[in-house]
């Protein structure tokens, strides 16, 4: 039995791997082989999910895949492909990271993707498990600068709220799901689960959050999707701003909030209650003020 990862070197990939440190068989799917660092015990393996025939080969003697598609402006086809390869190889068991609301954000070029996606393992009867995180908590740490130089919480999040996932539930959450199939003796049906935090965060909430552990007036940026947009075209793709302007005007009209059901079955995947955005703040601003 084997694990594969894909996404291995980014952010979620990383903490996937984090969390089966110790397995006998995890192997890391990545461009650069020679030069990728993981953690003990994990074989890098050449291979990318735009190219099919790589992907063929990093899948000979897998049990189980983790998938993860870039945000690339063909994350859609990467995704759909790696899912057909999959099934093609007998892969036995998936756990696929989605989105929370992909359903019901039509307009946003990656959340409708995904959902997509989702649509095809469950029209496929595909053995998968499907993790569907809100905007990740540790995103903010981009917001440093601003926080403690200008004294302003700058994401534009609005006022509906947000139940942001901390990265490492994320990653623990998928290590669970890849583990339970790549042991179980035949494949599993599918499951889902939103990937959420306990408390529901308006950019007002969050400025007042900061302001506590920073122990000064934090204010809320505001709601200005252009300024937002132009200013990330300076360091992303056109398309890539403008899907996360999209991302954004969605939270700001419709939120992205757990229900207690959502935040119940994490809490039983997990065996505790996820983590918090105060937590993740408190632990930041500690780091910050040193």
């Amino acid at each position: 039995m084997s694990i594969l990862v894909t996404g291995s070197t980014g952010t979620i990939g990383s903490q996937v791997l984090a969390h089966l440190t110790g397995r006998d068989d995890v192997r890391a799917l990545t461009r650069s082989p020679d030069t990728a660092q993981f953690p003990d015990g994990v074989t890098a393996v050449r291979g990318d999910l735009g190219d099919p025939d790589s992907l063929r080969a990093a899948l000979v003697g897998v049990s189980t895949l983790f998938l993860l598609a870039p945000n690339a402006s063909d994350e859609l086809n990467q995704a759909m492909l790696a899912l057909s390869v999959a099934r093609e190889a007998g892969v036995k068991g998936i756990v696929y990271l989605s989105v929370f609301g992909g359903e019901a954000y039509a307009d946003v070029p990656h959340f409708a993707g995904k959902y997509t996606v989702e649509r095809m393992i469950e029209a496929l009867d595909l053995p998968a498990t499907i993790l569907r995180p809100t905007y990740f908590i540790q995103n903010d740490l981009r917001q440093k600068d601003v926080l403690m130089n200008v004294g302003v919480y700058g994401a534009p999040v609005g006022s509906k709220g947000i139940s942001m996932v901390d990265i490492r539930d994320i990653g623990e959450a998928a290590a669970i799901e890849l583990i339970r199939r790549d042991e179980a003796a035949t494949p599993l049906g599918r499951e889902i689960y939103a990937l959420v935090g306990p408390d529901s965060l308006t950019g007002a909430d969050l400025a007042a959050i900061w302001s506590e552990e920073l122990g000064r007036a934090i204010r809320y940026g505001g709601d200005d999707l252009v300024i937002m947009e132009q200013r990330l075209r300076s360091m992303l793709p056109a398309w890539h701003a403008l899907d996360l302007r999209l991302m954004f005007s969605r939270y700001q009209t419709e939120g992205a909030i757990a229900t207690p059901s959502d935040i119940e079955n994490l809490t039983k995947l997990l065996g505790r209650a996820p983590r918090s955005y105060r937590s993740f703040a408190s632990d930041a601003a500690a780091q910050w003020k040193n």
